[in-house]
């Protein structure tokens, strides 16, 4: 039985500490909701405990690696629970990964158990073997043939552990996507976690009586740390029983379950738009629908209000940094749609986040002035250890003190950040600096266009050509001459793409992010062959 006398077992600092709190004191309130199952912040405790005594039988050690690769699900939150109550560091991994990229990822991180989706079941036993380190497979959500089922650890002891955990403890490692490289982990202890989900709670204004619609990937460090800082001030997570974003059944679900909140990307807003009739949902509940991950185009976000209201909110930030490093707080956005001068606030990503301090720097780390464009250099309590295993790549993203975010941005003279895009996506055209993100916020303007890309591509004369991938919106068959002409009512010559291609997709992260380095390699695979 838990005994409120015992409000003080774990340390202040650590998401053990949290997880018995919320055990403790809102114990039959619901912390997940996942289909037609509830589970309440007392059961989801039990739930932990009888996983982390389960790994423990199993020889499993404070500070070993425990690895998880499985789309979102309630078992899966077991595992995230046992890494921050019983002292193991957890790493999940992208479900969409093929063998060899996940067989990678099992070897760097060093990981003794992986709990596997009911989906990744016949890769994961592929690689029985192959990993030296790693001894032991759960499947969730399933049976599977050589695994153990999750359904069969809940069955185990669930008394507290006797595990001492400190702030200081690492406990998670998230994954950098790939699109600059091999995949590198940001290393984070409970300390670090616990700052980051905090700052969120005050710029975000989250209360314990809110309830948020969980539609991004938990491997994924924004959907993460936005998920958990509802958990951390005791308030209900709605976790979506799908493999790939329902725009429909999220509007039935917000609608259902009253939701305050929901965290999207900008291809997810836009899918949302285009749901028939979506003006017969009631979604009067929504207090904010927050938006990261990658830019947002000034006109989706428009259209966005409009239908929505002014209850947007943003934050910026990466693997690396916590993730937030700014945020442009739902406040703005009104000011913003209210107030014709303030229209600009729209394009920016606001200011820097409580306890983070953001610098401009140029080649040199000389610091900028307002309207200069250098990289976004990064200070906090929030930022990551360092990658795991890799002390040369982290010396050379944290310098001094400060993460080096490989993003290109200035600030104007009220402190806004404005983001203009990453480092290794600029293009150099006829030795002319061209941004894609400042092409396609004009191509998202465009009535005939849903998404759109801008990417360089080799050149003989320009070296680099501008080239642009548009996917068209429904009902619309644009030609690229009539795109080149809306382009130059708005751009320089020299950023007009000399050339676009018009696609029936885009290749996307499970994040929604498009994925540049896919759509580049075809083209210079091409010149190198």
């Amino acid at each position: 039985m838990l005994l409120l006398k015992e409000l003080s077992r774990y340390p202040i600092g650590t998401y053990a500490d949290i997880i018995y709190r919320n055990a403790l004191l809102n114990s039959s309130k619901e912390a997940f909701v996942y289909g037609d199952r509830r589970v309440t912040f007392a059961e989801f405790n039990r739930r932990v405990n009888s996983t982390i005594h389960a790994l423990r039988s199993l020889g499993i050690k404070k500070g070993d690696g425990i690895g998880l690769v499985s789309w979102n699900c309630l078992d899966a939150l077991d595992v995230y629970g046992a890494a921050m109550k019983g002292g193991f560091v957890v790493s999940p991994f992208n479900p969409r990964l093929k063998k060899r990229e996940l067989d990678y990822l099992l070897r760097y991180s060093e990981v003794k158990v992986l709990f596997v989706g009911k989906e990744l079941v016949d890769m994961a036993t592929e690689l029985k073997g192959a990993v030296p380190t790693l001894e032991h497979f759960v499947s969730l959500e399933c049976h599977a043939e050589g695994m153990i089922p999750h359904e069969d650890i809940l069955r185990e002891n669930s008394e507290e552990p006797e595990i001492e955990v400190s702030e200081d403890d690492p406990f998670i490692i998230f994954y950098t996507s790939g699109t600059t490289g091999v995949p590198k982990g940001a290393f984070y202890s409970h300390y670090k976690k616990i700052e980051e989900g905090r700052t969120k709670l005050i710029h975000a204004g989250i209360g314990a009586d809110d309830k948020h619609v969980m539609i991004l990937p938990l491997f994924h460090i924004g959907g993460w740390s936005h998920f958990f800082a509802f958990f951390l001030i005791g308030a209900p997570n709605i976790l979506m029983e799908q493999r790939s974003f329902d725009p429909l059944s999220t509007l039935e679900t917000i609608e259902r379950e009253k939701a305050t909140d929901i965290h999207v990307v900008p291809t997810q807003l836009a899918r949302l738009l285009e749901v028939k009739d979506i003006e017969k949902f009631d979604l009067s509940s929504l207090k904010r629908i927050w938006y990261a991950a990658s830019p947002m185009p000034y006109e989706l976000l428009r259209r966005g209000i409009e239908r929505f209201g002014p209850i947007f909110a943003q934050g910026y930030g990466q693997s690396e940094s916590g993730p937030d490093i700014t945020i442009l707080e739902r406040s703005y956005h009104l000011m913003a749609a209210t107030d014709e001068t303030k229209r600009r606030l729209l394009t920016s990503c606001g200011k820097p986040c409580m306890w983070v301090h953001v610098r401009i720097v140029d080649e040199e780390g000389r610091d900028l002035e307002p309207y200069e464009i250098g990289e976004i250099i990064v200070q906090s309590k929030s930022v990551m250890l360092g990658y795991f295993a890799m002390p040369g790549e982290t010396e050379e993203t944290i310098v001094d003190g400060w993460l080096h975010t490989g993003d290109m941005g200035y600030y104007d003279e009220e402190g806004f950040l404005y983001i203009v895009d990453r480092k290794k996506d600029m293009i150099i055209s006829g030795g002319e600096n061209v941004y894609p993100r400042e092409i396609e916020e004009v191509l998202y303007q465009h009535p005939a266009v849903f998404e759109a890309c801008v990417i360089g591509v080799p050149d003989e004369r320009w070296v680099e050509r501008v080239h642009a991938l548009i996917v068209p919106r429904e009902g619309h068959r644009p030609d690229a001459e009539e795109i080149t002409e809306f382009l130059r009512a708005h751009l320089a010559g020299y950023k007009v793409p000399k050339t676009i291609e018009f696609v029936d997709s885009l290749p996307k992260s499970p994040q929604g992010k498009i994925l540049k380095r896919e759509l580049k390699e075809k083209y210079w695979k091409k010149k190198e062959s």
